[in-house]
């Protein structure tokens, strides 16, 4: 088997990582600006907060009040009414619609928000002139 021996003039990809400083020299100045502006951290964030908690919430919301219907129980001698467990079925379906709703509010907004920041270019561009 064939390996590539290290020579002493060379050196290893540890020291050519010690030998780039990160930290910049004091003539240098620091940019500490987020690259990412809050308001779309924040946006993402409420749609990922709405991703989790709507479609868990109208399931059980709808698990318990609209699908959650009287059920005839036939016993001997005996008929009554009892309120069973709701139907799943249709309240995950539900679930899975304000899913999507959400998802595809998410995608109008950044459609929205992205045709703004062209405008905005554009704008610029033409005061410029």
């Amino acid at each position: 088997m064939t390996s590539r021996r290290i020579l002493s003039s060379e050196k290893t990809f540890l020291e050519k990582d010690d030998s780039n400083d990160p930290t910049p020299s004091s003539s240098e100045k620091s940019d500490i600006a987020p690259v990412v502006p809050t308001a779309v951290i924040l946006k993402l964030l409420g749609f990922t907060a709405a991703m989790v908690a709507g479609p868990i919430g109208v399931y059980f919301m709808t698990l318990n009040t609209i699908f959650h219907g009287p059920f005839l129980v036939s016993m001997p001698r005996l008929i009554k009414i009892e309120n069973i467990a709701g139907n799943s079925t249709w309240a995950g379906a539900t679930a899975a619609i304000v899913a999507n709703v959400v998802l595809v509010t998410y995608v109008i907004v950044a459609m929205k928000e992205d045709q703004s920041e062209k405008l905005a270019a554009e704008d610029s561009a033409k005061k410029k002139r």
